[in-house]
């Protein structure tokens, strides 16, 4: 799939103080476009960063910040799959290097609607935050 314009409107669906999407590039896209040199801050950007990642079907950035305890060998997407938004419910600290993140996620698949509720589990290791692992709602 091809990358969005670093201008349109980021998947994830962040917004400023005055209720304006935020750009790709100042959003998502500086995490997951230059994962080398500017890793997601905290658990919840990572999160927003991995919805859109789905959303522009990047394997390489959803490995990259999987945790290799966890990760699967490979990912496939499901090419009917629309991403339709992203609705970040709670998060919080577990520990020093650990957080938690609870979200909805909506996508249509094959005409039928998605809800893929999940509150996913977060590390970081070296100053990089990894997805763990969730319990799905």
């Amino acid at each position: 799939m091809a990358s969005p314009e670093p201008t349109n409107a980021c998947p994830c669906g962040q917004t400023n103080a005055r209720q304006q999407a935020l750009a790709y590039a100042a959003c998502c896209g500086r995490y997951v476009d230059h994962f080398e040199t500017a890793p997601a801050p905290d658990a919840p950007s990572l999160m927003r960063s991995r919805y859109s990642a789905f959303v522009r079907e990047r394997a390489d950035y959803l490995q990259a910040t999987w945790h290799p305890r966890t990760r699967p060998a490979q990912l496939d997407f499901d090419p009917g799959a629309r991403w339709l938004g992203l609705t970040v419910r709670s998060q919080r600290s577990t520990g020093e290097d650990t957080a938690e993140v609870e979200f909805v996620a909506r996508y249509r698949v094959g005409g039928r609607a998605v809800r893929l509720h999940e509150t996913s589990r977060f590390v970081r290791e070296d100053g990089r935050w990894f997805y763990v692992d969730g319990d799905q709602q």
